[in-house]
């Protein structure tokens, strides 16, 4: 053993893998505006851009299945009269899209039934929004859908409010006051909580309905923007920003709590603002930096995040946006997938993936997600319903049939459920078959002398194991070993325990007194007493062979597992010098190939040390 400790997980060897060039998309003008957002949205369909125009704002809706260099002209999603700022997905439709603009507006767009970029037509024509929202007297900086309930949306305005809309109505009941502008707001998975940070400093967590917050507390102390992202399922969040010294700082915050968990934890000292994302189906949180190329990633465990890796690019990135996990591809055990923005003309997609060999669904790393059904509408909601959306198996997805449902609070794996009354059954048909052959064993009759009761008792309770023994070889009907392996071990198992029971009932008494009762319960066994006594005369003559011949194949079976034990260690041992050789022939001139195969090498290396 190498004498260090590893922390179990199924995620520890994640790993970020880039896409070709090829398979990007290219030729992207991307918004050039100063206002902090992730610029980029994604859903498992489409993907918006805030783009960089002129003539008003404008951000484009990209399908994921057109990969590539893009048209020099695109068909965008034109109508507001200053740079679109924010852009959010209807998390239960995926054709339906809300922006935010500097003109203090939020306008609502539906993508077009067989939406494409490449078009023969001359004029390319746009989209115009199907709705618009007035309420705001400043810029909008933020919209977020209610993850929860259906058609509910937040927008934060540089007037120091956020308004929660009806999107069906176009209406406004409610509006959450701040002291500065809002920086970052983020719901809970229930739909009926919302947190936010400020450019004051502070951290509030909104009881929405109640129009009040239930948490006000001082965050991180430095003079930039902070973020903080939700939990998912968990009664807790994540914040992002910086410490007096301009340090990156990370904190996780119970609702109520005025103090952060474990306090305030530095990450490094780059000055972009970290970007959070969470996963709730792996329980991982991605920390994603504003002007530099890598990604963290962290495993919530016991209040804690615990450090898994990090993908590093030399390509730094402006905005960056996670897909739902109901759009990864589970054949390819993809736990999560990221798409960032580069030199701000192509968006690269990087794939998360947990290095496995199987070819079966992964039941443990794919728990079910949640799907496109709302748990109630907008009117139930602001009545007063809370609850979570139905999710969806992903076996179901990883076979290609239609999604299957499953209620919000499940949390097994589906195939650990099947697996769990077999081993009940297993357990439960050799104590419904006890007392079968106890009955057998009652009704053998011993002979009525004491010395004869003597011997008697001890071949009754050897008559006994074997009656177990040919009823449970009878019940295993699957084995192929009946015939040969059970005889042999009948022999010393009788003589252990006449040996063990005969200086016992010496001792003792008034041990054929109990032996009497069943003499009148069952008397016409005669046959059984000159069968018994010559076994007991035989036995152990073959007991001593068979235990020095078992204890021989038990010896040789030691010896050879060492034998394979150190083969393998010798070979484990060539392979890490064989990768070492690799890494010094590659070097820094190997390409990105080369580079990850040594990686995934090294990764099964430390599986076969484990």
């Amino acid at each position: 053993m190498s004498g260090r400790f590893v922390r179990a997980s199924k995620y520890r060897h994640v790993f970020g893998k880039p896409t070709r060039k090829d398979f990007c998309y290219d030729n992207i003008h991307i918004s050039r505006n100063a206002w902090d957002t992730n610029l980029i949205k994604v859903n498992p369909e489409y993907l918006s851009v805030n783009w960089d125009s002129s003539g008003g704002g404008a951000f484009a809706v990209i399908p994921l299945n057109e990969r590539g260099k893009l048209p020099d002209q695109i068909p965008l999603f034109r109508g507001h009269t200053a740079a679109v700022l924010d852009t959010d997905w209807h998390p239960f439709n995926d054709r339906f899209i809300a922006s935010a603009s500097e003109d203090g507006k939020v306008f609502l767009w539906e993508v077009p039934e067989d939406f494409t970029l490449y078009t023969d037509a001359e004029e390319i024509p746009n989209v115009a929004p199907v709705s618009k929202l007035a309420g705001h007297s400043r810029k909008v900086g933020q919209v977020l859908f209610n993850p929860s309930a259906e058609n509910i949306l937040a927008s934060a305005s540089g007037d120091y409010t956020i308004k929660i809309w009806d999107v069906t109505t176009g209406q406004a009941p409610l509006a959450l006051p701040h002291g500065d502008i809002v920086q970052s707001l983020t719901w809970n998975a229930a739909g009926s909580m919302l947190a936010t940070t400020s450019r004051d400093k502070k951290i509030r967590v909104w009881d929405v309905r109640q129009e009040k917050p239930v948490h006000e507390a001082p965050g991180h102390a430095g003079a930039k923007n902070s973020r903080a992202v939700w939990m998912g399922e968990h009664n807790r969040f994540a914040t992002t920003g910086f410490s007096k010294m301009s340090e990156r700082q990370i904190a996780l915050w119970e609702p109520g709590n005025p103090e952060p968990i474990g306090g305030f934890s530095m990450i490094d000292s780059i000055s972009g603002v970290c970007m959070p994302f969470w996963d709730d189906g792996s329980n991982c949180l991605y920390l994603a930096g504003k002007g530099d190329g890598n990604i963290r990633y962290y495993e919530y465990e016991n209040d804690k995040f615990e450090f898994l890796s990090e993908y590093k690019s030399p390509d730094p990135q402006r905005g960056i946006a996670f897909l739902p996990r109901r759009g990864i591809n589970v054949h390819e055990n993809e736990v999560m997938r990221a798409y960032k923005t580069v030199n701000d003309s192509y968006i690269e997609p990087i794939s998360f993936t947990v290095p496995r060999r199987a070819e079966t669904f992964q039941a443990d790393i794919f728990p079910p997600a949640i799907g496109t059904k709302p748990a109630c509408s907008a009117k139930e909601w602001f009545d007063g319903k809370t609850g979570i959306p139905s999710k969806i198996d992903l076996e179901s997805v990883y076979e290609g049939t239609a999604p299957k449902e499953v209620a919000s609070d499940y949390k097994a794996p589906a195939q650990s459920t099947p697996s769990t009354p077999k081993a009940e059954t297993k357990r439960e048909e050799p104590k419904r078959e006890e007392p079968k052959p106890a009955a057998a064993a009652v009704s053998r009759a011993p002979p009525p002398s004491i010395k004869d009761q003597k011997s008697s008792i001890s071949n009754m309770a050897n008559k006994f194991q074997d009656n177990e023994e040919d009823e449970e070889d009878d019940a295993d009907t699957t084995s192929s070993f009946e015939d040969i392996g059970r005889p042999a071990q009948r022999n010393p198992v009788p003589v252990r325990v006449a040996e063990s029971k005969l200086p016992t009932k010496t001792t003792s008494a008034p041990a054929p007194a109990p032996a009497a009762t069943p003499v009148a319960a069952a008397t016409p066994v005669k046959a059984a007493t000159p069968s018994r006594t010559p076994a007991g005369a035989s036995t152990p003559v073959g007991s001593s062979s068979a235990v020095e011949s078992s204890l021989e194949q038990i010896k040789q079976l030691i010896e050879n597992q060492t034998k394979i034990i150190t083969q393998q260690n010798d070979k484990i041992g060539q392979l890490t010098q064989e990768v070492e050789l690799l890494k010094r022939k590659v070097g820094s001139a190997g390409s990105q190939d080369q580079s990850e195969r040594i990686r995934q090498l090294e990764l099964e290396l430390e599986e076969a040390r484990s």
